[in-house]
């Protein structure tokens, strides 16, 4: 049985600005590799083939890389925060 993924109102928002879909965040957690993070939190990190124009500076790219900052706690996984990295600029 999966835990489910809680995501605070504030991830959410920051999930928009930041261009990652929840979808993204869930396979993340799923198929990424846990690692360590600060206070006790877990990270995993998964690359995305990306294609299109990143929401923060409208160059496009080929991939995105979505970091995942969360908790797992004994009844679900709580995420904390997100961060995407886009690389690859691919130039008209």
């Amino acid at each position: 049985m999966t835990k489910p993924i809680r995501f605070s109102q504030h991830v959410r928002e920051r999930m928009v600005l930041r261009g990652a879909a929840e979808e993204e965040v869930i396979e993340t957690i799923h198929a990424g590799h846990w690692q360590p993070a600060r206070e006790g939190k877990l990270q995993a990190r998964l690359r995305f083939a990306f294609g299109a124009a990143s929401p923060t500076n409208q160059k496009v790219y080929a991939n995105k890389l979505v970091h995942v900052i969360f908790a797992d706690d004994p009844e679900e996984v709580v995420v904390i925060t997100v961060l995407v990295y886009y690389e690859g600029e691919i130039t008209p």
